[in-house]
């Protein structure tokens, strides 16, 4: 063999078509004696491009997976993609009109083709990146929202709720995307505080033209839909004015001027302007007094006809022309900071409107999800979001499920030429329930589903669980394990989702979720294309290679908390990676200057039986860890074992001094420990690990050709009891080298100086520090360890003061003697100098760490490095005052 000096990231290709090859990914058929663990992917809209989400969401599920299969389970990841109706349609018109095609010069079945052969074109793109994140998914089982079988029992669905008085049609106000012209739900709708201005308007009173009554909007250009001006019955500003009339300016309308209890005499002027056509609250008062609901928008949010004035102006246009126009009638304007809903696809202000539309009730569904979570039947982690969800299901309105558009789920509802509806899962179904609609001349309703209506089945259909019941699949694999999603979506997705699930297969549809953070930049922004701050996942990928972005994410990734990425973190994988290679390189080295015969010496004894018990001690934190969903604490663990206990401490005891060859048997238990700390390393870093591994393989003599994947193997067991006396010994023998180092280098000791540990037998005897002896020698040159008496130490009580240094570990003391006077004043003065400094800093972190606006505003991952630092400085003192004293 012959190692590269760096590890060749192009390995990472062509470990993941050998897994491809061999299968690795692939779910087995389930078996009675073996626990099953299963994920779906949340599906990634077909128009979706990887980036830093998907990499952080995906890295867990694909720890998770691996994890699973590392501990004995069979795992089954089902990857697919959602059909994502607004955002593809939206492609679709986009990619149509660079070919001079309008939608309305189509029919439906025309532009499902054209829909059809764009996605085919590019919805899978988005797929084929996650294998270059390395993901671990059953390709073999992917899954579209708008599979044919896949969309069959969605329509399914429909018709069992229908047919159970759960969906309704009826006339409401929704929420009006003008950019998708489309009905949105209240989840679709994204509220942001917006500055505006608040507008005064007077209105003529009818009756009596010289006197007026002001109203106060922030919508001038809706004042053409009004319809009435309400005021508070009990106001008596304006009890003359019940039952008499105002006029609209511009349009010289004649409306009635009512009493209603909603008016908060408060708020403006305490008359309020109703416009039921395009208010939510107007709408309720138009219907309880008997109102017109005229509309005064075209579906695109310009002006129609109903208008009267500005037809076929855009709504925003209007409201800078109609203040220029106002300006006679106007009283004043005052700056107004207000809610405003936005359409989550496009972007676009949403617009009220009154709309016939499909409905879903949502009470009667939502008690059983609710009482799921609160059972901990699902548990959510972090438990935070208990409360988030639980706000929402108590306080739910019914869901609005269709949409106006043709790329999706077209509604299951036929009419006749007198509107009656007749729903069934085909025409074919229709006449079959409603023989006498067998000669009526029906037409199908021209809406599609809400996308979310398709998702909510996800984790049900994947596995067939409607179209074929009680397979094995979905027998093996549903409910699923856990689910990995972002808090943002969990009113869209996942409360939907134990809907559906416990309604259709009376159980729920996942035992765990895992809410991630936001990933943001290193200032805390949210990344956005827009912002320029979110970098390109697949170029970094590229460059640096999938491990190195896969640890840079998840090193900062606390549960559930927003993280702040910063490439340095990448940085940081590739010197980690850099790390493990240098130690297989280490390795080869040792093989080939091996000594076949040679026995376990002490000090090599000693360093593989205390690192198998510490690796044995360190392996029931890690599973709890991953009981708990605490992965990045888990990756910072196996990182410090590798980088330091293995490494620093581990390879250092064992490393032959010049004179010396490493024997055969102490390789071969070496490469046994590295074996399983790539294992433990192996969901993080997938692709390093294995080839580390593979190369450990060939080096043992074994035949490449032969060689088995980490993925097929299985962690070793974890309930053996670690020895913990020399765990403690392990520790001891780190302090004690660290602390000597410290006292060399702060003294300027030269490397003539001759030094001596001491230790009182209290406590050397019970632990054999003897064993010490040759690693002190080895690291320090300290080839003996005395063990004196109590009275042995008083006697040498004025050499320890003058040529010694006190060290205590544990409740142990020990005394390192020089043969040059340890108390020179200048070393004295120089420790007491950083003294002061380390004494300084604590202060602060002290003082920062105290302070409430701080601790509640700071990311936790930072307050995590605060306290860290503060650790670190009551360490550096506690060190420099036993030097100081010693």
């Amino acid at each position: 063999m012959n190692l590269p000096k760096f590890y060749n990231t192009l390995n990472d290709n062509q470990w993941y078509q050998f897994y491809l090859d061999h299968n690795i990914f692939i779910a087995k058929e389930s078996n009675p004696n073996q626990e099953n663990f299963s994920i779906v992917i949340p599906p990634p809209n077909v128009t979706g491009v990887l980036h830093m989400g998907h990499c952080l969401n995906n890295t867990i599920q694909d720890i998770l997976v691996r994890h699973a299969k590392l501990s004995g389970k069979n795992i089954c990841w089902v990857p697919g993609t959602d059909h994502a109706s607004i955002a593809t349609e939206a492609k679709v018109l986009q990619m149509l009109k660079t070919k001079g095609i309008l939608k309305s010069q189509l029919t439906r079945t025309e532009f499902l083709k054209h829909a059809y052969d764009w996605k085919n074109k590019y919805g899978n793109i988005i797929l084929e990146q996650f294998k270059k994140l390395g993901c671990s998914l059953d390709w073999s089982k992917t899954a579209f929202t708008m599979d044919d079988t896949y969309s069959k029992m969605v329509i399914k669905v429909f018709v069992q709720l229908y047919e159970e008085g759960l969906i309704y049609r009826d006339f409401r106000m929704v929420h009006w995307d003008v950019i998708a012209q489309t009905a949105l739900s209240d989840e679709e709708v994204i509220h942001k505080e917006q500055e505006d201005n608040l507008y005064f308007i007077n209105y003529s009173i009818f009756e009596n033209p010289e006197t007026s009554i002001t109203i106060a909007t922030v919508r001038p250009e809706t004042i053409m839909g009004d319809v009435a001006i309400a005021v508070n019955p009990n106001d008596n500003r304006y009890l003359h004015l019940i039952g008499k009339h105002a006029i609209v300016p511009l349009i010289h309308k004649k409306i009635p001027i009512i009493a209603d209890d909603y008016v908060d005499p408060n708020f403006g002027t305490g008359a309020l302007k109703i416009t039921p056509g395009h208010d939510t609250n107007d709408f309720n008062i138009g219907k309880k007094h008997n109102l017109p609901i005229p509309s005064i928008f075209h579906d695109n949010g310009t002006l129609n006809q109903e208008a009267q004035i500005y037809i076929g102006l855009d709504r925003l246009e209007v409201r800078q022309l109609i203040v220029e126009d106002l300006k006679p009638f106007l009283n004043k304007v005052l700056p107004y900071k207000h809610q405003i809903g936005f359409s989550e696809r496009t972007g676009a202000i949403v617009e009220p409107k009154l709309s016939l539309q499909w409905f879903l009730k949502m009470p009667e569904l939502a008690q059983p999800a609710l009482e799921a979570v609160l059972n901990q039947d699902i548990k959510f982690y972090p438990e935070k979001y208990i409360n988030l969800y639980k706000n929402w299901l108590e306080n739910i309105r019914d869901w609005c499920i269709s949409r106006q558009l043709w790329w999706g789920h077209q509604i299951p509802a036929w009419y006749d030429q007198n509107k009656n509806i007749y729903v069934g899962e085909s025409l074919a179904d229709v006449h079959k329930k409603y023989p006498e609609t067998t000669h009526l001349n029906l037409t199908q309703d021209d809406d599609c589903l809400d996308t979310w209506f398709s998702s909510w089945l996800w984790p049900i259909e994947v596995f067939k669980g409607i179209s074929e019941p009680h397979n094995k699949n979905f027998n093996a694999f549903y409910p699923t394990s856990v689910l990995v999603t972002a808090p943002e979506i969990i009113f869209f997705w996942v409360a939907r989702m134990v809907m559906s699930g416990i309604k259709i297969t009376n159980q729920i549809p996942f035992k765990n979720v895992y809410f991630t953070g936001i990933v943001r930049d290193k200032i805390g922004r949210k990344m956005s294309k827009s912002l320029g701050n979110s970098p390109d996942l697949l170029q970094l990928i590229e460059t640096n290679g999938s491990d190195a972005v896969r640890f840079g994410i998840m090193i900062s990734s606390p549960a559930g908390n927003d993280l702040l990425f910063d490439e340095k973190y990448i940085t940081q994988g590739k010197e980690f990676i850099n790390k493990l290679w240098n130690a297989l390189k280490l390795l080869e080295y040792w093989y080939a200057n091996h000594e076949s015969e040679a026995q376990l010496s002490t000090k090599e004894e000693f360093a593989h039986t205390w690192f198998q018990s510490y690796l044995c001690y360190k392996s029931a934190e890690i599973t709890q860890n991953y009981a708990q969903f605490k992965l990045s604490e888990n990756l910072k663990l196996i990182y410090g074992l590798i980088w330091n206990d293995f490494c620093s401490w581990y390879l250092e005891i064992l490393k032959p001094n010049l004179s010396e060859k490493p024997s055969f048997i102490s390789w071969k238990k070496t490469i046994d420990n590295f074996e399983l700390l790539l294992l433990w390393l192996h969901p993080y870093l997938p692709f390093i690990t294995e080839e580390i591994r593979f190369q450990l393989y060939i080096m043992q003599g074994f035949d490449k050709n032969s060689y088995s994947p980490i993925l097929n193997n299985t962690l070793l067991p974890t309930n053996i009891n670690p020895n913990m006396t020399l765990i403690t010994l392990n520790e001891l023998y780190k302090y004690l080298v660290t602390q000597i180092r410290l006292i060399k280098q702060q003294n300027q000791f030269s490397k003539d100086t001759q030094l001596s540990l001491y230790t009182l037998d209290t406590h050397a005897h019970d632990l054999n520090i003897k064993i010490l002896e040759p690693i002190l020698d080895k690291l320090v040159h300290i080839s003996k360890i005395n063990i004196i008496s109590v009275d042995e130490a008083q006697k040498n009580n004025q050499l320890f003061k003058e040529y010694g240094f006190s060290i205590s570990y544990e409740g142990i003391k020990f005394y390192l003697v020089s043969s040059q006077k340890a108390t020179n004043e200048n070393n004295k003065q120089k420790l007491k100098d950083e003294l002061t400094h380390q004494e300084q800093f604590l202060r602060s972190l002290e003082l920062k760490l105290n302070n409430p606006n701080f601790l509640n505003h700071a990311k936790p991952q930072v307050i995590e490095l605060e306290n860290k630092k503060k650790n670190d400085t009551q360490i550096r003192i506690k060190n420099l005052l036993e030097l100081i004293n010693s």
